[in-house]
């Protein structure tokens, strides 16, 4: 068996723009009141909670998923390999293993779209950095 090769300066800037774009995809400007009702989250409740051990543990969530996919993509990656490795990763595991959840939870279809979406899109442009960032 090989040894796992991860560049560590792209796996963390890979983490970075998964993070931003998650800014992004709950802000105001994007999915923030829709997600916020079908959570069934009040913006009294989001404001209340303890943003810095979320954030925190947000943060450190998205170094390990894009220090696995760095590894599932491997070191001789090319952009082409990234985007879709990374959008099958994002589609086939994540947003699929959300979908099981949230059918036994009966949660929204469109809560699971916005979840997925980010997951999908976060996925496809980590990989994408990953596989073009040796």
């Amino acid at each position: 068996m090989e040894a796992v090769q991860i560049n560590v300066v792209a796996a963390l800037a890979a983490a970075l723009l998964s993070f931003l774009i998650g800014g992004l995809w709950y802000s105001p400007l994007l999915f923030a009141n829709v997600w916020m009702k079908e959570a069934g989250l009040t913006e009294a409740q989001t404001k209340a909670a303890p943003m810095g051990r979320i954030f925190g543990l947000a943060a450190l969530a998205s170094v390990v998923m894009s220090f696995n996919l760095a590894a599932f993509i491997g070191p001789k990656a090319s952009l082409a390999f990234g985007l879709f490795a990374g959008a099958a990763a994002g589609l086939g595991w994540v947003a699929m293993s959300l979908g099981v959840i949230y059918l036994f939870e009966q949660r929204s279809l469109r809560l699971w779209l916005i979840n997925s979406g980010y997951q999908v899109v976060s996925y496809t442009l980590m990989g994408g950095l990953l596989g073009v960032w040796k």
